[in-house]
This record gives C-alpha cells, structure tokens and sequence, in this order.
C-alpha cells in the first residue's frame, strides 16, 4: 500500500437535464459553469471564483438503462487508480468502469464499497496539483458523509483503502454511532451505519455557503427541496440535507444561520 495519504479531490454531478442543474447550482451555490473542451464527451466544469471544483455531465445511457438516477460521486486522488482499483475489488468491492485514461487530465476508475455505496478513484497527470484552499472556502465540499449499512466494517475498507483514520465518535443515542474521518489532517467527514428505512449505501457531500437560512430560500425558489434541517451540529456549524429538482442528493453547510 502507498504511504499517500488520500482525499477527495473532485465531484462529479450526472443528471437528466444539465442546463436546468446549471442554473440550479449557480444559484444556490454560487458557482459559475464552463465547457471542458473534451471532444469524447459532454462535461462542464464548475468553478467556485477561479477553481473548479467539480463536473457535470449527462447520465450515460448505460446507467439509465440499468436505473440509475442523478446522483453526485466523489473523487478520492490515489497514486495508482489500477492498483487501488484492483485493490477495491479484492477487498469485496466491485468495479463499475475499468480505469480509463481522460486525455491531459488523468486517469480514473468507477467503484464501490463490498456495500454498495459508490466512488471514484483518480490519478492526476503528471505534474498536475490541486489548488490548495482553506476549509470552509465557500463553494468547495466541507464534509463527505458515508451512509453506510455497518459503519465499522465500512471504516475498515476504506482504511484499507486510503490509510483514513478514526477522529471524533459522536453517540447519537438510538441512531448508533457517528464516526469522523481524517486523512492525514483535520476531520474530512464522518461515516454511520444508515436507518433501516433509508436508501442504499451511499455517500453525501456537503457544499460551503454563506448562511444557511438564505440557503435554504435559493434551495426552494429554485425548485430543490430541503429534506432534513436547518440542524446545527457540533462544532457549531448549520446544515441542511436536500435534493436538487432532477432529485440527486446533496447537502449545505455554513458557519451560521
């Protein structure tokens, strides 16, 4: 295994109707949109200011056809995305999409857990490096949420996988455990196994802004629905749980109401 580290470094939306998500995210969460130039594909980048922070795309008619529905996936960067790949899927995982190069970008690779929830691995191109922003920096991810249906065994795969360590565990009573993660630094997110009643295993992103009372206000003017929240949360920070009008889901955090 790598010594390396790894994080999520980029977010991908796949949706039905990209121009109407385009107006949607712009206004809620600030972002600005612009063609990558990839002739093998449609892709826009999402910038929040001068860097991007993520893609939109289409979903491809392959995932259509086998039901699947506008969802958000995270990027975690790796050093080798088939070794990780191949790794993944030892480990009880499964590969959704072999690893495949993005012509001057990287490479990556589709997976998901030996539970279901899915992700991506990604390996820049040489020389290639990620602007390094602040936490909290508005428009970027502030915390990646695992749903997961047994967290402990879910932590112990992608400890294996990426070298995350346990942070804080926070008891929610009868909703179990909520376990943070940290990779190499601060928390980066938390993991808890899911109510029986919910959806499949899945992961959850939670995008910085401002206030979340106006958040709240752009969510349902544009369309959006907020599903759980405004909830303030330790550390002291507002979040609220949503879903976009094309129904992926996504969440908001902010440092006050």
């Amino acid at each position: 295994m790598s010594s390396t580290v790894s994080n999520f470094v980029w977010y991908d939306l796949m949706t039905t109707d990209t121009a109407a998500a385009e107006s949607f995210y712009r206004e809620v969460v600030g972002w600005r949109t612009a063609d990558s130039g990839l002739t093998d594909r449609s892709y826009s980048i999402l910038s929040a200011g001068e860097n991007p922070v993520g893609g939109l795309m289409p979903i491809p008619k392959n995932v259509q056809d086998a039901g699947g529905s506008p969802r958000w996936m995270g990027y975690v960067g790796v050093g080798n995305v088939d070794e990780h790949a191949a790794r993944a899927q030892k480990s009880g995982g499964a590969i959704h999409r072999a690893p495949e190069n993005i012509p001057g970008v990287g490479r990556f690779a589709i997976v998901s857990d030996p539970q279901g929830a899915t992700f991506a691995l990604f390996q820049g191109s040489p020389g290639a490096q990620a602007p390094s922003v602040p936490p909290g920096t508005l428009g970027h991810v502030g915390w990646n949420e695992l749903y997961a249906v047994n967290w402990q065994e879910a932590f112990a795969f992608y400890s294996g996988q990426f070298g995350w360590r346990k942070d804080q565990a926070v008891d929610m009573g009868p909703m179990g455990t909520y376990q943070t993660f940290a990779a190499g630094g601060p928390a980066i997110g938390g993991m808890m196994t899911r109510p029986q009643a919910s959806s499949a295993p899945s992961w959850l992103f939670y995008w910085n802004v401002e206030g979340i009372d106006a958040a709240v206000a752009r969510v349902t003017a544009m369309g959006g629905k907020v599903l759980h929240g405004p909830q303030q949360v330790p550390g002291g920070s507002w979040i609220i749980q949503c879903s976009d009008p094309q129904g992926a889901m996504f969440a908001l955090v902010a440092m006050h109401r």
